[in-house]
């Protein structure tokens, strides 16, 4: 059963991490996507090997050398019959190249051209090079990751690149669709990391400004709280709890044995004041037993109790197996497509390998 984007063309421009990502998930709800890739790498794909690039998954893959007047002809040709185009270049590059939104949007009024950049498409820094942690950087929200009195913890490249990037990538152009339904005109999507980022730590703008959210490692959602916070258990494992909710805390504190101390009592849950000390006493009530006995104590409790799981032990558990949070694809464990659709089934395709296919071939088929 096809995905909600059944029918939409893509003509994806390959840059690195956010383009793709947001195009996989254009392919996984459904979208017809052809990635134009760069002649040298599709030379250098081993087509001796299934493709397993997730990035790749329910793709269509040709390539093009986009400064030879050939193949940016046989682009325009693409982009002619295509719903969209995703431009992953800094701003200047596709107007350079002939291919920008001005001539293509002209040539295809339809077209919806989202341009993935870090910065923008405006302002002083557009320009420059940049990466995940940069971007989060200058949005604040690294700044809020960490403990108190440590630097920012940098944390891997999933709140720029993917939720601040693909993701935002993803939900302009889905959006973008939707207007054209009513005005049967596309239009230029400026799609910025930075922003991404911002949006995502919107809320905490706020909670700064008026005072609710201090400083770094001290507030109840970013590990100042005993009862919102990561612990080790005895066989090295770690263990999750956010029972900010008092009831769930009180759940907690007796599933733990512990409702009679007088540092971890219902009544000190948000007193400041013993935070630090109940860290402590946390950590070593939780070290006295493995994850797996912890497990055992806090099965079917509203304690806001989990595992830490690594990738790997995720195709394990019972509830993300009884869930399909996972699945395999050529051998290799890759996240299954979401959100899930009661109708329109969406779900991760096969993936492609760079260049593999002709536009001539994905023409015929479009037209």
């Amino acid at each position: 059963m096809p995905g909600p984007l059944a029918g939409v063309r893509v003509v994806e421009l390959v840059g690195q991490g956010p383009g793709p990502y947001g195009a996989m998930i254009l392919a996984d709800l459904g979208a017809d996507v052809v990635a134009v890739d760069r002649p040298e790498v599709s030379a250098r794909a081993n087509r001796s090997r299934v493709p397993t690039n997730p990035m790749m998954r329910g793709k269509r893959g040709v390539a093009l050398d986009l400064k030879s007047p050939n193949d940016i002809d046989a682009l325009l040709r693409l982009t002619d019959t295509a719903d969209v185009v995703i431009d992953p270049f800094r701003p200047g590059v596709c107007e350079r190249l002939g291919i920008g939104p001005d001539v293509l949007c002209a040539r295809n009024p339809r077209l919806v051209f989202a341009r993935m950049t870090g910065w923008g498409q405006d302002g002083p820094w557009a320009q420059r090079a940049g990466h995940d942690i940069n971007y989060i950087s200058l949005s604040g929200a690294l700044h809020t990751i960490g403990y108190e009195g440590q630097p920012p913890t940098v944390p891997v490249n999933m709140l720029g690149d993917f939720a601040g990037g693909g993701l935002l990538l993803a939900m302009g152009v889905s959006a973008a669709l939707v207007e054209r339904t009513t005005s049967g005109l596309g239009q230029t999507i400026d799609v910025a990391m930075v922003d991404g980022a911002a949006m995502i730590l919107g809320p905490f703008f706020v909670a700064a400004t008026n005072g609710f959210w201090g400083e770094r490692g001290t507030n109840h959602l970013d590990g100042g709280a005993h009862y919102y916070n990561v612990y080790a258990t005895s066989d090295g494992g770690w263990v999750s709890v956010g029972a900010i909710e008092p009831q769930f805390y009180a759940e907690l504190v007796n599933r733990l044995g512990v409702a009679d101390d007088e540092l971890l009592a219902p009544a000190r849950q948000n007193d400041r004041t013993v935070w630090a000390e109940a860290k402590k006493r946390m950590a070593t009530v939780f070290a006295t037993r493995t994850r797996a006995e912890w497990e055992a104590v806090f099965e079917g409790s509203d304690a806001c109790f989990s595992p830490v799981l690594s990738p790997t032990e995720v195709t394990t558990h019972p509830h993300t197996v009884a869930r399909g949070v996972t699945v395999n694809v050529n051998g290799v464990t890759q996240a299954q497509s979401a959100p899930r659709f009661s109708r329109t089934v969406a779900g991760a395709g096969q993936p492609c390998h760079p260049g593999e296919n002709t536009v001539d071939e994905i023409l015929a088929g479009w037209n």
